[in-house]
């Protein structure tokens, strides 16, 4: 049962094989939370996947829209997964636009969620100690 052109195959179950989610659960889950689009509309996982169709999708801060290619309700290795599909040209050239905004906009924002080091702490305490003896 690896490649199947004429049966019927389920969208969350496609959506694995071609491995856009780690696991059917986690991609019933973006059907059914409205990240995954097929043919435009919002769809239940167990639609069936015909060649041709245009699926947008989800993932992470990415969304892309590919066509299918091949059916499988089996979980290859990459190179098969990517078999199954093709990504459009506009959508390649979208997540390359977002992905280097977003690189941009990390490099001009200095990161916040790093600790103190030692020295730091030192002029933290040091400040603290002044603003509590000008207080009493």
């Amino acid at each position: 049962m690896s490649k199947q052109q004429d049966s019927k195959i389920r969208l969350d179950k496609w959506l694995w094989a071609a491995r856009f989610y780690k696991t059917r659960s986690l991609a019933k889950e973006m059907i059914e939370g409205g990240k995954v689009h097929y043919e435009g509309h919002r769809v239940k996982a167990s639609k069936e996947v015909t060649l041709g169709a245009q699926v947008r999708l989800r993932q992470g801060f990415d969304e892309k829209t590919v066509v299918v290619t091949g059916l499988s309700d089996r979980r290859g290795n990459a190179v098969m997964a990517a078999a199954l599909y093709e990504e459009t040209t506009e959508s390649q050239e979208k997540r390359a636009l977002a992905s280097a905004q977003r690189k941009s906009m990390n490099a001009a924002m200095p990161s916040s969620d790093q600790r103190p080091n030692k020295k730091q702490r030192r002029q933290i305490i040091q400040f603290r100690n002044q603003q509590g003896q000008g207080h009493e």
